[in-house]
């Protein structure tokens, strides 16, 4: 009996070794998969003294950089690989320090901001300029984009992120792909993308065509293109909370393969472990509390194909993430606002910012009610 029970006491320890074994090489290949962002670091770190302070203990912000580069695997057939890369699209994420909500600003591509001088790839430096925020990433890469983020906004990017065309395929495609309702059927040449009306679920190159298509989706409008894109998200994250997803190691470990593969991040970011912490955060935010909106802005005084921030709205916005306050969405077909300054055709849907009344998370004690701004909830169903 003896001889039995230390035979299969040898056997448990056998397997708790392999498993243990098979476990750890998993995670250093998840963990190896990440890109640290060392180059941004320490150029940030130059700039230190002129970042903002972050005022609330907790709160996150993360800049999450969509680029457009052709560089890397499968990317070039996206366009010629001019050496450089910009910003295809660029999101604030603000995390609340409770983790009971979190909202999502797209930054247009086209709005015209002060990019500061930045170090260049090939080491030299950039002048300072007025230019499209997409140019922050062209010249300077992602360290450029986080500097001119929080001179905009006056808001400290805790984390910053980058993900290219083929990592967000993978990602897509890792889920089984992400389903979408459309009113009307599309077919863009430019965009490689043939779909039909109704309920349809995209794999990876068709989600990438889907949120990057301009030409015949909508108006043709950044806006039209950046309400597309909060859309998918939204889905994406339906699809991402799912049990069938998370609670399946089958099917989770390619899903995060997919994702360390495709991300550079600082360095604080670059391990499974500190994207760990940040998911556990967020990972029990109801749909309801994941809010998408843009941040306001109306056409270019001199340019209607540019932008420029609609203020007191955007200070007002920035303002309430910089303090951690409750921000709070309406969709645009629930309320209309007007019609912005600028070019119809272009700014038709360009309606970014009301007055609100107090929402339901408003501090007990507060003064003035919680801005309402156009935007959309992870919860909204557009198949309903």
């Amino acid at each position: 009996m003896r001889r039995w029970i230390r035979r299969g006491a040898i056997g448990v320890g056998l397997v708790v070794v392999v498993a243990g074994g098979v476990a750890w090489g998993v995670y250093a290949k998840l963990d190896s998969n990440i890109t640290p962002d060392e180059a941004a670091a320490a150029e940030l770190a130059r700039y230190e003294k002129e970042r903002p302070t972050s005022l609330v203990r907790g709160a996150q912000n993360i800049l999450v950089i969509g680029s457009d580069s052709r560089a890397g695997s499968g990317n070039r057939r996206y366009g010629k690989d001019s050496g450089t890369e910009r910003s295809d699209t660029t999101i604030l994420l603000h995390l609340s320090s409770d983790r009971r909500s979190a909202t999502a600003v797209s930054i247009p591509r086209d709005l015209m901001v002060d990019v500061p001088g930045c170090r260049r790839s090939d080491g030299r430096r950039s002048e300072p300029m007025f230019a499209m925020f997409n140019y922050a990433f062209q010249v300077g890469g992602s360290a450029c984009t986080v500097r001119t983020v929080e001179r905009m906004t006056n808001i400290r990017m805790d984390h910053h992120m980058v993900i290219d065309f083929h990592g967000f395929k993978e990602m897509v495609d890792a889920l089984d792909g992400v389903e979408i309702c459309l009113s009307k059927p599309i077919d863009d040449k430019a965009a490689k993308l043939r779909l039909p009306a109704g309920k349809v679920t995209l794999d990876g190159e068709q989600a990438l065509g889907y949120v990057r298509a301009r030409k015949s989706l909508g108006n043709g409008s950044d806006t039209d293109r950046m309400d597309r894109q909060q859309r998918f998200l939204a889905a994406l994250v339906h699809k991402a909370q799912s049990n069938d997803v998370l609670l399946n190691p089958v099917r989770l470990y390619p899903v995060l393969d997919a994702a360390t593969s495709s991300l550079t991040t600082d360095p604080a970011l670059a391990n499974l472990r500190g994207l760990y912490e940040l998911a556990r955060g967020v990972r029990d935010i109801p749909t309801e509390r994941v809010q998408f909106l843009t941040v306001p802005r109306e056409s270019y005084v001199y340019n209607s194909n540019r932008d420029q921030l609609v203020e007191p709205e955007a200070e007002r916005l920035f303002e309430r993430l910089r303090i951690d306050a409750p921000v709070e969405v309406v969709n645009s077909t629930e309320k209309s606002r007007g019609s912005a300054r600028g070019s119809s055709h272009r700014r038709s849907s360009d309606e970014d910012h009301k007055s609100g009344t107090k929402g339901s998370d408003e501090p007990a004690g507060s003064t003035s009610p919680a801005p309402t701004f156009r935007g959309s909830t992870a919860a909204e169903n557009p198949c309903g």
